[in-house]
């Protein structure tokens, strides 16, 4: 299943728990994005040649744990830099692509249903309200400025989009799902229902 949405909607957090409950594998192809952002910061920019892989919920670039190391705001800044290169963007779908052809994956990212698995069996766009994704992720980044939070989420926003890439809204056949004032057990809930009738 595909989960597209934009910056700060919730998306890594539902996909993991969703694809706990299914007993789905979980792809966030927001790491590998981050991770090819941090290999640049580096001094590395041929994306095609790093060898990004995952642990369970730990992210290994070239056999190191850069779990933590991808989460910085200037990673994630660069990350959506990145992701506008057309050479990044090709050895990254392709190889997320061929993971997910590989078994029972909830994929999230930013271009899942229109790019990288148009086919997918449940496509579901997960939002919130501009004031409810700044307060996440400030939370989540340990910080009290919720304004400045919120513009670097519309920046990343506007800057993501174009390319094929879903952040303004849903591909077609997705299904939007506003998780403002919702809880993330109750969007895991909606979006295994969704797919445990999928399959029934």
């Amino acid at each position: 299943m595909a989960i597209d949405g934009p910056a700060g909607a919730g998306k890594s957090t539902v996909a993991r728990a969703a694809a706990r409950a299914l007993g789905f594998t979980y792809l966030d192809t927001g790491a590998m994005y981050r991770s090819v952002a941090l290999a640049a910061a580096r001094g590395r920019e041929d994306a095609g040649s790093l060898d990004i892989a995952f642990d369970g919920d730990r992210v290994l670039l070239d056999g190191e744990d850069v779990t933590t190391a991808i989460r910085t705001p200037e990673i994630s800044e660069r990350a959506s830099v990145v992701a506008n290169d057309a050479a990044v963007r090709e050895a990254l779908v392709g190889r997320q692509r061929a993971l997910i052809a590989d078994g029972d994956y909830v994929a999230e990212g930013r271009d899942i249903a229109t790019v990288v698995a148009p086919g997918a069996e449940v496509k579901v766009y997960l939002t919130a309200h501009p004031a409810e994704r700044a307060r996440r992720r400030a939370a989540e980044l340990g910080i009290d400025d919720h304004e400045s939070v919120a513009a670097d989420l519309l920046s990343r926003d506007e800057r993501d989009s174009g390319h094929g890439r879903t952040t303004l809204e849903p591909a077609p056949g997705a299904v939007e799902l506003d998780t403002t004032g919702m809880s993330i057990d109750d969007v895991v809930a909606e979006i295994v229902a969704r797919v445990e009738a999928v399959r029934a």
